[in-house]
């Protein structure tokens, strides 16, 4: 099995910054792409930002030039650093991972419990 924690949410006001962080960890032979998706209430979860493998980012455009996706591949994690909060950025985030699991070299797909962020205007 694959598990991903991610964390890093909390409250912030309006213009301000958070770094949400995220781990896999468990059978992972490679990972190909790791992201965050977001809901937020009454909405449907929508992409925020991906990073693969490679070094490709793909970013919603309501958040293009003030969040920024990295990741460190040696230690299986993806950041995103937002600054320039905005109260519609308000929603539950969600880090995913997808790649080849060691054991039975199966492709897995793993989700984050979920981190809140809440943007007071």
């Amino acid at each position: 099995q694959v598990q991903v924690v991610d964390s890093g949410g909390g409250l912030v006001q309006s213009g301000g910054s958070l770094r949400l962080s995220c781990v896999a960890s468990g059978r992972i032979l490679s990972i190909g792409t790791m992201g965050w998706y977001r809901r937020a209430p009454r909405t449907q979860r929508e992409l925020v930002a991906s990073l693969t493998s490679s070094g490709r980012s793909n970013y919603a455009d309501s958040v293009k030039g003030r969040f920024t996706i990295s990741r460190d591949n040696a230690k299986n994690a993806v950041y995103l650093q937002m600054n320039g909060l905005k109260a519609e950025d308000t929603a539950v985030y969600y880090c995913y991972a997808n790649g080849i699991d060691a054991e039975t070299f199966v492709g897995f797909d793993s989700w984050g419990q979920g981190t809140q962020v809440i943007v007071s205007s």
